[in-house]
């Protein structure tokens, strides 16, 4: 399955699990927190100052 900027991160960790390692890897470490479900990538990046575009790289390798 292909990952998008649009996509929640609770939606992004139930399809593909393995993926809370590459986030963490950047800095996001509250995956766990419950606004974390209903928030997408693009926003969660912003929020931690990443660029969407290469975390986004890095989770569809």
């Amino acid at each position: 399955m292909m990952i998008t900027k649009e996509m929640y991160i609770g939606e992004i960790l139930r399809s593909k699990p393995e993926a809370a390692e590459i986030l963490m890897g950047c800095g996001m470490h509250c995956l766990g927190c419950p606004s974390s479900q209903m928030e997408s990538l693009e926003d969660a990046c912003m929020v931690h100052g990443l660029d969407a575009d290469e975390v986004l790289e890095q989770l569809n390798k």
